[in-house]
């Protein structure tokens, strides 16, 4: 880790544009929030060619059998847990394809655990418990682009010749040192000062969505523009999918219904049909 960390926050940590937040009426606090939130697709727009790079390099690596993980402390762990749980419910891909890891464990997606992400040895050990190899990929997901915990395990990475990325929100940081595929998103200065869940956070949220989604589409997971690989498990989950059957097929409720509970999902409704 540089001596000189802090040279590293000079944007993620720098003093917010607006003083006096607490004299704000609600209006202006809500009109100022939504303001600077409307810079994060800007920024992240200028930013695609990188965002394409990791996309297709994770693509490639999971056509292949590989794995894709996200590492992160905080609010980029948390985010990269949301976005690895809902691809099997949203694509039916199989549990243990996409992985989020978070400093602390499960514990700490709920409740913030104590130093956990200094250790630049832990997000290694992490990673290892999932036997981590050269046919996976690795993000690191750290608005300061510094967390240990991230850096440390992308480090470790590298020497095992094991492909990274990352989604960051500083400039040349160490956590970018240490990825094949970096992402830098520069958000500039939050609202209030330092709390990077705010645009940091969204940024991270949609090149995230950008990523997932997109592989997902090129491994087949969706159909025109439907998820016919969705499971099942929910109410709502099964009326959307005897919607997209009906309207597939162009056949009645009741038969659709049949037809979804006989074969158990959308995919399989529509390759199994005979008219």
């Amino acid at each position: 880790m540089p001596a000189d960390k802090n040279k590293f926050l000079r944007t993620t940590e720098k003093d917010s544009h607006y003083r006096h937040l607490e004299k704000m009426k609600v209006t202006e606090l809500l009109l100022n929030i939504n303001k600077e939130d409307h810079t994060v697709p800007r920024i992240i727009r200028k930013n695609i060619s990188s965002v394409e790079a990791l996309t297709k390099i994770v693509i490639r690596k999971m056509k292949a059998g590989g794995r894709l993980f996200y590492i992160g402390a905080g609010t980029s762990g948390r985010l990269g847990i949301v976005d690895a749980s809902e691809c099997p419910p949203t694509y039916g891909i199989a549990h243990g394809r996409v992985i989020g890891l978070i400093a602390g464990g499960d514990s700490a997606i709920r409740k913030a655990v104590e130093f956990a992400e200094d250790s630049e040895l832990q997000g290694w050990l992490d990673l290892k418990k999932y036997k981590v190899s050269k046919k996976d990929v690795v993000i690191g997901i750290a608005a300061s682009g510094t967390t240990p915990y991230v850096v440390g395990a992308l480090k470790k990475c590298v020497e095992h010749k094991i492909t990274t990325g990352c989604i960051v929100c500083n400039k040349n940081s160490p956590v970018a040192s240490f990825a094949d595929y970096p992402v830098e998103i520069i958000t500039g200065p939050e609202f209030v000062t330092g709390s990077t869940r705010m645009k940091a956070g969204t940024a991270q949220k949609l090149v995230l969505n950008m990523i997932s989604t997109s592989v997902m589409i090129k491994l087949g997971r969706v159909k025109d523009n439907k998820m016919v690989d969705m499971q099942l498990t929910n109410n709502k989950l099964v009326n959307r999918g005897e919607r997209m059957i009906m309207e597939e097929l162009k056949i009645p409720a009741a038969k659709a219904q049949a037809l979804l509970k006989k074969h158990g999902s959308v995919r399989n409704v529509i390759k199994n049909y005979k008219p």
